[in-house]
């Protein structure tokens, strides 16, 4: 039987990248959601420039992408590479009641992450926008339709109408989440590319496919408290 050593050295580089206590922290910080290397040096009390090394060698690994910020077009948001994720263990997220999905205009991606929370937990969610529009994306119907999840065409909502203060928010656009800086604040920010700005399907169905895969890691590691 022959042995891929490609695939051996990169398997020692990603184990070699998470040898360090202090990279494993961070990955352990990515695991739910993105974060900036600022809120990665703040959440962990670090120094940026120790930040900035330990990104460099998770990244080198494969461990770790970069983003550009859709909101402010400055802050670099770091996530998780989705192909290096089963081999994490992801940490379990205690007391989830119900989970409300913002984005700019609750008219496409929090609006999926919501059904898609529902379908696979059957837990209480709901979705809302810092600026919502007046009717959801037909887009992002049709992309529902396709997946047999129900949207309200005209059911989008502004944050504080919906937002309580036992809810876990989970931002699922980089404006809102370099918006919510007040009493609402995402405890989780998911930096998903808005399909508005190609409006074509397939950038629906990534988009769908990217908000599927993340509920689908988030949901089990939830211990609900069975807020209604």
């Amino acid at each position: 039987m022959s042995t891929d050593l490609s695939s051996l050295a990169g398997r020692a580089r990603i184990h070699a990248a998470l040898g360090d206590p202090a990279r494993l922290a961070i990955v352990d910080a990515l695991s739910l959601g993105d974060a900036s290397p600022g809120e990665i040096a703040h959440a962990l009390d670090m120094p940026t420039n120790l930040v900035a090394h330990h990104v460099k060698v998770l990244t080198d690994a494969g461990l770790v992408a970069r983003g550009r910020s859709e909101g402010d077009r400055r802050r670099i948001y770091l996530r998780l590479r989705p192909e290096t994720l089963a081999t994490l263990a992801t940490p379990r997220l205690a007391g989830v009641g119900r989970v409300v999905f913002v984005c700019t205009h609750n008219s496409a991606r929090s609006q999926l992450a919501a059904a898609l929370w529902k379908h696979r937990t059957s837990g209480p969610a709901a979705s809302a926008g810092t600026m919502p529009a007046a009717r959801v994306h037909p887009r992002a119907l049709a992309v529902a339709h396709r997946h047999a999840l129900d949207l309200d065409p005209t059911g989008t909502a502004h944050v504080d109408d919906v937002v309580r203060d036992d809810d876990l928010v989970i931002a699922v656009c980089d404006n809102a989440h370099e918006e919510l800086t007040g009493p609402v604040r995402p405890r989780l920010h998911w930096s998903v590319p808005d399909p508005v700005r190609i409006d074509t399907d397939e950038a629906f169905e990534a988009a769908y496919a990217d908000l599927a895969d993340r509920v689908g890691r988030l949901a089990p590691t939830s211990t609900s408290r069975g807020t209604p």
